[in-house]
């Protein structure tokens, strides 16, 4: 299949939306009820899910080999946990554990692919029931007490990090089962659009039925904790998205943006990390990672890194086909022909 450039700006959009949240955590933002508060919340979540169904489908177009994908899973794993060193709401390190999922489903059906993360969802909903889902937190600071410790790693990457296995792991085998259809075709883009639509607006239902402050969290569709209906509302966003994208992206070729948008969504593992190192380091030279920056400063500065980002891929992409940590990832990962 010719590659689905679509795909690309859908990944760009995602890293967009993944910068205005982090950069909000990072910074200690208060919200204040306003227009760039509610931007950042109905972003929450919802990026970052975008971001692992994309890789899912990417796992399923490529046909990749379940050692090449542990290997990736590995280099993941080790920027990853760098990574947290600097950010501890870091996503590389769980994506690698997504990727150990997704290497024992890479020959199923997509039928096996639904149930699979129908699974992860059910493994999820009961550890809920049986564990403590704030053990190890401090609310109050957003910090993990026991992190660098085996049982609280173990634990946190698992059952209550930022975007732990259960039930995270199951946007990944969607975006597999998504990835086995035929994407070009008007029929499915359609089919992507209604069906997330429908799926977004049930997931909202749930938490409106319940009075118990307990249960309206956890069958909200908010990612803290991710609930049945945050999977549900996650899914349904990212759907809309990638099948608006691939239905509208003949008129965006055609006004000339498409260039803007798939060149730094092809680099969106180099992008992640500068965004985290030059993007809140220079948050952090400048000290206003101390709670002063308003919800609007923080949008506005978020989007101008995306801007700079956008215009970073287009350089980029005029002499190299591969962003530096995509090339470095191919380059360690990859078995050299003999």
């Amino acid at each position: 299949m010719k590659r689905l450039e679509a795909l690309d700006a859908a990944r760009f959009l995602a890293f967009c939306g993944m910068v205005l949240v982090n950069f909000r955590i990072a910074a200690q933002v208060a919200p204040d009820g306003g227009w760039a508060t509610a931007l950042v919340d109905a972003l929450e979540g919802r990026a970052a899910a975008l971001f692992v169904i994309l890789a899912g489908i990417g796992i399923s177009l490529s046909h990749i080999a379940a050692p090449l994908l542990l290997r990736r899973a590995l280099f993941l794993f080790g920027l990853g946990l760098i990574n947290m060193n600097v950010f501890g709401a870091d996503i590389l390190h769980f994506y690698a554990l997504y990727f150990v999922v997704g290497a024992a489903f890479l020959t199923a059906s997509a039928r096996s692919l639904w149930l699979g993360a129908l699974g992860i969802v059910g493994l999820a909903v009961l550890a809920n029931l049986t564990f403590d889902y704030s053990n190890g937190w401090n609310w109050a600071t957003l910090t993990y007490n026991d992190l660098w410790t085996l049982p609280g790693f173990l634990r946190n990457a698992v059952f209550n990090g930022w975007h732990p296995v259960l039930p995270w792991a199951a946007f990944l085998l969607i975006g597999m089962a998504i990835g086995r259809s035929e994407l070009h075709t008007i029929c499915i883009q359609h089919r992507l659009i209604m069906w997330g639509f429908g799926a977004a607006v049930l997931a909202m239902f749930p938490s409106m039925l319940v009075t118990d402050p307990d249960l309206v969290t956890y069958l909200g569709t908010e990612s803290i904790p991710p609930g049945p209906f945050y999977i549900l509302a996650g899914t349904g966003s990212a759907c809309m998205v990638i099948g608006l994208l691939l239905k509208l992206w003949p008129k965006l070729k055609r006004l000339g943006v498409a260039p803007a948008l798939t060149a730094p969504g092809r680099i969106s593992l180099t992008l992640y990390v500068a965004h985290i190192l030059i993007g809140i380091g220079a948050l952090e030279e400048a000290g206003l990672l101390d709670g002063s920056l308003s919800p609007v400063q923080i949008v506005f500065y978020a989007l101008g890194f995306c801007v700079l980002s956008s215009l970073a891929g287009l350089l980029w992409s005029r002499w190299f086909t591969r962003g530096p940590l995509e090339g470095l990832m191919r380059r360690i990962t990859q078995p050299r022909a003999a």
